[in-house]
């Protein structure tokens, strides 16, 4: 296995001002006190480390819902999307992954199809993995539609640390699966809203890869899985 490979994560270009300011601020430092270099260094690799946006392997099979997020499923609940989604009145499979400020924060869509809305919304910045936080907290809403004309949501939601969502897409863009949408900077939650009468393929405590970790498939009958933490 190439060592270089797995420290050398490229970098997404949004973290590039970040690790040159925490850089240039530790230089400043150094000169001030020598052990202050030091932990404005580490503060450096971190922030690259933060930013970091690693190859991932995307499931092609038709019908399948991905993560967006790297990080824990944190809820699986049903409940009314937000109306300016377009998805309908009716409770929706709601399933949340909460982001800590150590996991990738590049996001990924779920599914193949045409951006229909992106809404964003200012708010609080709560704990993002509260319950209240998908409507209390600053975030913002794409809707995706696939080719079938199924409506999938996805809301990026800033939480206590995050005080930036960014969002790449704009109403009639079309995404690949596991197309890098977004990011939110540092610390923040990911909802995706399942069509009605899909279950969800993951448990509440369980570990999510964004692009890699299957959700949902739009095309099979299962019932809901069932975690226990061992």
């Amino acid at each position: 296995m190439n060592m270089l490979k797995i420290v050398a994560v490229p970098m997404h270009k949004e973290g590039r001002k970040f690790v040159a300011a925490f850089a240039a601020i530790s230089v400043v430092l150094g000169l001030i006190w020598d052990p202050l270099f030091w932990i404005g260094a580490g503060l450096t690799v971190w922030c690259y480390y933060f930013f970091r946006d690693p190859v991932r392997i995307i499931p092609q099979q038709e019908g399948l819902v991905i993560s967006p997020a790297d990080g824990v499923v944190s809820l699986i609940e049903d409940v009314v999307p937000p109306a300016d989604m377009g998805l309908g009145d009716a409770p929706l499979t709601r399933v949340s992954v909460f982001m800590n400020v150590f996991n990738c924060h590049v996001n990924r869509a779920p599914v193949a199809g045409k951006v229909v809305e992106v809404v964003y919304h200012h708010g609080k910045f709560l704990n993002a993995s509260l319950d209240k936080a998908s409507v209390h907290n600053e975030r913002n809403s794409v809707t995706l539609e696939t080719a079938n004309g199924t409506r999938i949501g996805v809301v990026q939601i800033a939480g206590l640390v995050a005080r930036r969502i960014v969002c790449f897409v704009k109403p009639d863009d079309h995404l690949g699966a596991g197309r890098r949408f977004g990011l939110i900077r540092f610390g923040s939650r990911l909802d995706v809203y399942l069509p009605q009468g899909i279950a969800p393929l993951v448990a509440v405590g369980q570990t999510a890869v964004a692009g890699e970790t299957i959700l949902a498939d739009l095309k099979g009958t299962q019932t809901a899985l069932q975690g226990q933490p061992e």
